[in-house]
């Protein structure tokens, strides 16, 4: 089982306002979970402007502390820009996954935002009617199928997800190029278009620089 998971939040800080879940078993979507959360803080306007969640409607909800016990026991944990959602949350025992970092690496030079991959890929998924982009479990049903074609299309199981996601540590400096021997990560905060630029123009990168390369530029979306 992998159990897929999204937040939505009062601004790129923090503060939960939503989580929800859904798991992936033997490829079909189940056991479908989420919460309104009463935050550590107010909703900024430009959140709100997103997810469409007032300060009314989270108002007398349980703390992200009282809701998060029932999320618990997956040993996976999948999520679009895994990192975000990971610092969003209290800790929680397992392995991350992220669709961004694999639709990365599976599917070059596409625009992988959660519905431009839907739109891209023609993912089959049916997420709630009465929900929209942007809430947290509606964004669960579309990162779940993302998900199911994933796996499908690369043939990877979670373990090998897992492997695909790992970075070297030789490989955290650049070798070669005009930022030889600085960090990828720091490349990636103040030059992301070098980077997509290498992995569209250099196509023999080494796999582990071209994945530390995916991994940077998802986790400074």
């Amino acid at each position: 089982m992998l159990r897929v998971i999204d937040t939505e939040t009062c601004g790129l800080q923090g503060g939960i306002v939503e989580v929800a879940s859904v798991d992936v078993i033997n490829g079909q979507i189940a056991n479908p979970m989420s919460d309104l959360i009463s935050p550590d803080r107010p909703i900024s306007r430009q959140a709100m402007d997103v997810h469409k969640i007032t300060e009314a409607m989270v108002r007398g909800k349980p703390t992200i502390e009282q809701a998060i016990g029932r999320y618990h026991g997956s040993p996976y944990y999948v999520a679009h820009n895994a990192s975000f959602d990971r610092r969003m949350l209290p800790e929680m025992n397992g392995e991350w996954i992220c669709t961004m970092t694999l639709a990365r690496r599976l599917w070059p030079g596409l625009k992988y935002g959660n519905e431009a991959l839907r739109q891209a890929l023609r993912l089959d998924v049916s997420p709630p009617p009465e929900l929209h982009a942007h809430r947290a479990l509606y964004d669960c049903y579309v990162t779940a199928a993302l998900l199911v074609r994933i796996m499908t299309f690369s043939g990877w199981d979670a373990a090998e997800m897992l492997r695909r996601m790992q970075v070297k540590g030789s490989t955290n400096s650049f070798p070669f190029g005009k930022y030889r021997g600085q960090k990828v990560d720091d490349v990636a905060k103040k030059d992301p278009g070098y980077l997509q630029w290498m992995l569209k123009k250099i196509p023999d990168l080494k796999p582990d620089l071209r994945s530390a390369i995916e991994r940077a530029l998802s986790e400074s979306d």
